[in-house]
């Protein structure tokens, strides 16, 4: 097998990726395709819900980075995550960790309580918590490594442990991490999950998610829902993320790089009270008040005040009003999103420009 810095470029095995030799593989750009007689269709493809080589062709270079059975697209990390849910049934008991992205409460709360799930939140930095919450019905684990914004750090192969003793599925987000950094499948998960607009794609300019799985019985269940509800990933969007995975490994060196340099200088600012910083490019800190954190958003020049993370582009965000606005304000008080917080997406950028940039809107 190749190094991953080479897979993110090739894939795992195509050295000629279509019947041209294209070295770009082709976006497809069609909804059907043709069948010679009835039932007899060559290429095994259909209908691009369903399937479209564009999107085949990254699901089995995201599968090769993740080291999983199979990988299926969505039209977004929330579609992903959805259709992860979307497995269980009525009466099914869930474990969550407590600091999840908003949205994914938003979706827990307003959404699948419909479906009868049991949902329970535990702080699974502990794995004791877990398996204290494990339960005759209990059929799921499910947490960000590193958490989104407190950073928050779970032993993936410790829950998996736990997993597997009471036979549960385990599944992680790993969209802080990527697969460059983190393989939570070779650490036992059964599922990883990814919002594929953040590092994966890199360039803020595409909106996708991914859902990876272990094994051919999760694929299948898997391909199943994403062919019946529909949010699978067109073939240009498909072609940009491959295009952004060319540069995965680059990219992230970068990013870290840039992030140890400027958590050193926030550590170093009398006015910033913690730095939480778990690795890759994300950091977030407290600031030394509401109004404090508020200037340093209005102040800033290039670095931009923005939801979303993982481009090139350095981005800030207030969690409390931005990512997390549906989380009740018991669940961010006890977890520390507060008004101070500012979480940071570190781009690209020459290290001295974006401390440049801190630096004169700390003062401003």
């Amino acid at each position: 097998m190749y190094s991953i810095e080479t897979r993110c470029i090739h894939g795992e095995q195509h050295n000629n990726p279509d019947s041209n030799c294209s070295i770009s593989y082709p976006i497809y750009q069609t909804a059907s395709f043709s069948h010679l007689t009835p039932g007899h269709n060559p290429t095994g493809f259909d209908y691009s819900r369903e399937s479209n080589p564009t999107r085949r062709y990254l699901e089995e270079t995201v599968s090769s980075l993740e080291g999983a059975y199979d990988t299926v697209a969505y039209a977004s990390g929330m579609a992903a995550i959805s259709a992860f849910f979307e497995y269980f049934g009525p009466g099914d008991h869930i474990i969550c960790g407590e600091d999840l992205y908003g949205g994914v409460v938003r979706l827990i709360e307003q959404v699948c309580k419909k479906n009868g799930y049991e949902i329970e939140y535990t702080d699974t930095t502990d794995p004791g918590n877990i398996e204290k919450h494990i339960k005759s019905n209990t059929k799921a684990v499910y947490f960000e490594t590193p958490t989104n914004p407190m950073m928050r750090e779970t032993d993936t192969s410790a829950v998996s442990q736990i997993a597997k003793k009471h036979g549960i599925i385990l599944a992680v987000d790993n969209t802080f991490m990527t697969p460059y950094f983190k393989n939570p499948i070779k650490e036992g998960a059964d599922v990883v999950l990814h919002s594929g607009t953040k590092y994966i794609s890199g360039h803020n300019d595409t909106v996708c998610g991914f859902l990876c799985c272990k094994d051919k019985a999760l694929s299948e269940r898997f391909r199943l829902l994403s062919k019946t509800t529909g949010a699978t990933l067109g073939p240009f969007e498909c072609w940009l993320v491959l295009r952004g995975l060319k540069t995965l490994a680059v990219r992230m060196e970068r990013h870290r790089s840039n992030a140890l340099l400027i958590r050193e200088w926030l550590e170093n600012r009398k006015e910033v009270e913690k730095v939480f910083y778990a690795g890759s490019g994300m950091i977030s800190f407290y600031d030394s008040s509401k109004e404090k954190a508020l200037s340093i958003l209005k102040n800033i020049k290039l670095i931009i005040f923005a939801e979303s993370l993982g481009g090139t582009e350095s981005l800030l965000t207030y969690p409390v009003i931005q990512t997390h606005p549906d989380v009740p304000k018991a669940q961010k008080d006890r977890l520390g999103i507060n008004e101070k917080l500012l979480r940071m997406s570190v781009g690209l950028e020459a290290a001295c420009d974006i401390i440049e940039d801190l630096k004169q809107a700390f003062e401003a």
